[in-house]
């Protein structure tokens, strides 16, 4: 099982500039390499300042010339917002800059706040149609001339300029039975998350893929990647739980304000919703948080993440996106490569 981090820039007020978060998120990133982690992935989000990415692309970039093995990886392009000869012209660019180090990821998008700001109010539900229409559309621009004539866009003769060094893997994420499907029959990667269900999710999940997978026994089995929001706290510190959990709990919180896109943004900001919402909502109690998230010391996420290996699953990606501080976000990271990573050593795969 390799492993790989998945960050954003994360603003929770104005005291934190923006310059900043950015050279946290380098600095995350370079310590990932250094500890082994196969790719780095970040993704796309518009005018949210608690995941700040307006286009995964020119961070990783910049990364590609601080990095010399990591994976550059866009986790995920919402595909309803982007243009298929963009898709294809900007990843290939990136695998030249980062020397064949691109992964892409591509998704159908989910906030409907940010459908109505990037597709004129388009039902978020309707996305997965540009997905399914752009995944073989860039796939056909890295091979060459293609023309294409769909229900979303339509093209004359073009290509991919740049061509990649190597055709990035492509990953879907996935929830439903459909999406798996799609994913496996058009030979791209899975990337899964149980979000703040347990690992009876991630078992539910992966019974998904491996139906995906005898429902198209012609194609070569892809990878699967499970991500986890992860907090690893120290042996000597039997509380330390509680701060990721309550980190999280507050992330949560957060996402379910811009989900139910009820309330105008204040730049760029929203109030996580009120605890007593979720008074009714076991998922939110810090102890269910603390079983459900990868949350433990690190001889308990060894533990779990041996699990997930027996369940057959390929990649684990560290979420360090969880509202706290980036000091206490360097220290899990830090005990995550020194005591988790060694454990898995003799598995580890580069990309």
């Amino acid at each position: 099982m390799k492993f790989s981090l998945f960050v954003h820039m994360e603003r929770w007020d104005e005291t934190v500039s923006h310059r900043q978060l950015f050279e946290d998120l380098t600095e995350l990133t370079l310590m990932a390499e250094a500890g082994g982690f196969s790719t780095v992935w970040i993704g796309e989000h518009h005018a949210m300042e608690y995941t700040i990415s307006p286009s995964p692309m020119p961070l990783l970039a910049y990364l590609a010339a601080r990095t010399t093995r990591i994976h550059l990886g866009a986790g995920t392009i919402i595909a309803p917002f982007w243009h298929p000869l963009r898709v294809a012209g900007e990843c290939a660019l990136l695998d030249v800059i980062s020397n064949g180090r691109m992964e892409v990821g591509l998704a159908r998008g989910a906030y409907q706040v940010e459908f109505d700001r990037m597709a004129g109010g388009m039902p978020a539900s309707e996305g997965g149609q540009a997905l399914r229409e752009m995944v073989p559309v860039v796939k056909a621009l890295w091979q060459g001339d293609y023309a294409h004539d769909g229900d979303i866009w339509k093209f004359p003769t073009s290509t991919s300029v740049p061509k990649p060094v190597r055709t990035p893997p492509m990953w879907i994420a996935a929830r439903d039975p459909d999406s798996h499907n799609f994913a496996v029959k058009h030979g791209c990667n899975v990337m899964v998350t149980p979000l703040m269900k347990g690992d009876e999710e991630v078992l539910d999940l992966k019974n998904k893929f491996e139906a995906a997978l005898a429902n198209n026994p012609e194609v070569p089995r892809p990878q699967l990647m499970v991500l986890r929001h992860t907090h690893v706290h120290a042996e000597d510190d039997p509380d330390g739980w509680k701060v990721g959990a309550a980190a999280i709990n507050r992330f949560y919180r957060t996402f379910d304000a811009w989900f139910g896109n009820k309330q105008t943004p204040a730049n760029g900001f929203l109030p996580p919703s009120p605890e007593e919402k979720f008074a009714e909502r076991p998922e939110f109690a810090l102890e269910s948080i603390r079983k459900n998230t990868m949350i433990g010391t690190p001889a308990e996420v060894i533990t779990r993440l041996r699990h997930y290996q027996e369940l057959g699953v390929d990649e684990f990606s560290f979420w360090c996106d969880n509202s706290l501080p980036h000091e206490e976000k360097k220290k899990s990271l830090k005990l995550f490569i020194e005591q988790v990573v060694p454990g898995f050593r003799g598995t580890l795969k580069q990309g």
